[in-house]
């Protein structure tokens, strides 16, 4: 990116140049990034520019938009900011998962992936229909055992990394997997928990990083969209997956990209605040009885608490607890009235939900996990709700826990 051009004083009397994106800081870059130049009256936010079609030119290699599915404005405002955040390039998508599938167009017929053990059951499931089709062999791996991630990895056309991990919060090692990855293998991290103000994977070797921009980028749950980031000097990469999104049509919408640039300017404070409430929460939740285990990095004696300490800038607001069984679980979701049962993640409002609920999910989950988005309530409102809920329940122990 370039430096904002120099301002001048009252007099006239330029001023020294403004520092150079390359050396703002993340939470800055969230803030700033993806503005419109700065000249008299322009507004400080780029506005939505809606529209299907744009007047054209005679002139070749004038590199106008051409037509409404092949560029827009405010794609190119909310891009410019995640790019910046992580480093690198990034194109925006109708959704997290039509992301996840222009990525999984990268494989050609034959191909292997090695994918998380524990993972999102919408990748899981797109990647198994993948392979019935195209016939791709699918490895699934730990990702918190680096040696057996790396091993893996070897050979195959594609490491798929989520870390942490959707619901289970294994954490894996991207600077040592990143150093390890060799040959052809394309490295794709699903950064969508951790966000880039907890970590940035290009910085440890990954081809690809994809956002549910849904989520944390957006902040609000008021919109649908993805994101993937690619080094800046990999254009080859980069030209392919804006074609796959050009001739799929998996286009973000003018209003959801307008959106998300909103929520990305408090990106920082809303994580500040959700993940304090989620290091009580969490520490609250492993003493009590009702609960037989409470998944968290945050914790100090979380298996992934070592390696998060090293390689994240902190834990992030997504916990799971295990209940004993499924009925535990949905009296918890059902007594409860400050959270909210809703199956996303990220926004402003806490929310949890029992995830075997869904047919998809994993076999590997336990039927009582709960994941939890925490949000920026105030965390002695959400405790007291939980602890609410969990009066009624018996202790693990005794419930059939172990």
């Amino acid at each position: 990116m370039t430096s904002p051009p120099s301002q001048s004083d009252s007099t006239g009397t330029p001023s020294l140049p403004s520092p150079a994106f390359e050396t703002l800081r993340a939470e800055t870059l969230a803030v700033a990034a993806g503005r419109p130049p700065r000249v008299v009256d322009a507004p400080l936010n780029t506005p939505p520019t809606f529209a299907a079609t744009y007047v054209g030119t005679h002139q070749p290699g004038s590199g106008d938009l051409g037509y409404g599915r092949y560029g827009n404005p405010s794609w190119s405002a909310t891009e410019e900011a995640i790019g910046a955040l992580e480093g690198g390039r990034a194109l925006t998508y109708s959704s997290g998962m039509a992301a996840a599938h222009a990525v999984l167009e990268l494989l050609p017929v034959g191909s292997s992936i090695v994918l998380p053990a524990n993972c999102y059951l919408g990748v899981a499931a797109a990647v198994a229909e993948r392979a019935s089709r195209y016939g791709l062999t699918v490895r699934t791996v730990d990702v918190a055992d680096t040696a057996a991630v790396i091993a893996a990895a070897r050979g195959a056309d594609m490491l798929w990394v989520e870390t942490p991990t959707n619901p289970t919060m294994e954490v894996a090692d991207l600077p040592a997997i990143g150093a390890g990855v060799t040959g052809e293998t394309l490295f794709v991290v699903d950064n969508t928990f951790a966000t880039p103000l907890l970590q940035q994977p290009l910085s440890s070797g990954a081809h690809i990083v994809l956002h549910s921009a849904t989520k944390f980028l957006s902040g609000h749950s008021d919109a649908v969209m993805g994101a993937l980031v690619v080094p800046r000097h990999d254009t080859t990469r980069y030209q392919a997956l804006e074609t796959t999104r050009k001739l799929h049509g998996a286009i973000p919408g003018t209003m959801e990209s307008y959106l998300v640039l909103r929520g990305i300017r408090t990106l920082a404070v809303r994580l500040v605040k959700a993940q304090a409430n989620a290091a009580v929460l969490a520490e609250r939740l492993a003493e009590h009885p009702a609960v037989g285990r409470v998944r968290y990095p945050g914790l100090a004696h979380d298996p992934g608490h070592q390696v998060a300490s090293k390689v994240m800038a902190g834990f992030g607001s997504l916990l799971s607890i295990e209940l004993a069984d499924t009925a535990s679980a949905e009296a918890l979701v059902s007594a409860a009235s400050v959270w909210v049962f809703a199956t996303s993640l990220g926004g402003v409002d806490s929310m949890f939900e029992r995830r075997r609920r869904w047919a998809g999910e994993l076999s590997s989950v336990p039927d009582g996990l709960i994941r939890m988005s925490v949000g920026i309530e105030h965390v002695e409102d959400l405790w007291a709700d939980l602890e609410h809920a969990l009066r009624s329940l018996p202790p693990y122990s005794t419930a059939g826990g172990q």
